[in-house]
């Protein structure tokens, strides 16, 4: 894909500036089809959701350190930049530069040196996933679906997952917008915390197909 704009706006931080020991990852997968359901006209996400470059199902949000309990490493301050080159090379994994420059100014300073680093680390671990993408368009149309559903056909399909190491989010409508992979300090699967975890099994859940 060769999207990425020819520059790059600033990202302003959201938050204070948290220095944490990293305990443990989550790899952040939005659900596309849900992301774009009222954006095919934002020129924001033109590269995503307008249709050009194809659709897309699940992407990755961002790759994300943890600390423990309810906190997280963020905002550490870095000269390094997102640059539109380097953002050109990852936007099939996650179709927007500015959440790619987003993602490595709150998480990746905080877990590499370099916007390099941070973005081979998640294209890894993504590369590793992309055989095993389950079909969550078919698991759409199953009557009474339910978040707990949506772990299980991930599972089925990557037996080195377990459900209880699958985070599940559903917006306030009950639709799908992330599944949440929980990693150990050492990138393996492990437990999710609670608040990785998110909605309990037995939840009702739906799935835009984005049709």
């Amino acid at each position: 894909m060769d999207s990425a704009p020819a520059q790059i706006r600033p990202v302003a931080p959201d938050g204070e500036t948290r220095r944490l020991p990293v305990t443990h990852y989550t790899l952040a997968l939005s659900w596309s089809p849900e992301h774009c359901r009222t954006r095919q006209d934002s020129v924001r996400d033109r590269a995503q959701c307008g249709g050009g470059h194809g659709r897309f199902g699940l992407i990755v949000h961002g790759l994300w350190p943890e600390a423990r309990g309810n906190t997280w490493p963020q905002w550490c301050p870095t000269p390094r930049q997102m640059t539109p080159s380097l953002a050109r090379r990852h936007m099939c994994m996650t179709p927007s530069a500015q959440l790619l420059a987003h993602e490595w100014a709150k998480h990746g300073s905080c877990m590499t040196r370099t916007p390099e680093a941070y973005l081979k680390t998640a294209a890894i671990l993504w590369e590793s996933l992309l055989p095993w993408l389950p079909d969550y368009d078919r698991l759409s149309r199953k009557d009474g679906l339910t978040a707990g559903d949506i772990r299980k056909v991930f599972t089925d399909a990557n037996p080195a997952w377990k459900p209880a190491m699958v985070g599940v989010k559903l917006n306030r409508r009950g639709w799908l917008e992330e599944i949440r992979l929980c990693y150990g300090r050492d990138f393996r699967p492990e437990r999710c915390t609670r608040q990785q975890f998110g909605t309990a099994d037995n939840a009702p859940a739906r799935i835009w197909r984005g049709l």
